[in-house]
């Protein structure tokens, strides 16, 4: 991985327990706590990725009969909400 330039600076409260979780993977990798934080920003999904991974879920779907009557899906539709 590059070395980036870090020119930006927040600051950032933890509660006890998160902060420990972070100290620990950080003692694990040798590494300081906001380079951990740093890491888990980065293993977040781009929103293309995320919309990708939505619309390939989608179109995997298996094929599901409709009825030739839309007045028919309404019902069926209705009827499956009135079950929630």
């Amino acid at each position: 991985m590059r070395m980036r330039t870090l020119d930006r600076r927040m600051h950032l409260l933890l509660d006890e327990p998160r902060f420990q979780k972070a100290a620990r993977v950080a003692d694990r990798q040798g590494v300081s706590v906001a380079e951990v934080i740093r890491q888990a920003i980065d293993a977040l999904p781009e929103e293309a990725d995320r919309r990708r991974t939505a619309i390939d879920a989608i179109l995997a779907a298996p094929r599901i009969p409709l009825p030739v009557d839309p007045a028919d899906l309404r019902r069926e539709l209705d009827d499956a909400r009135a079950r929630f």
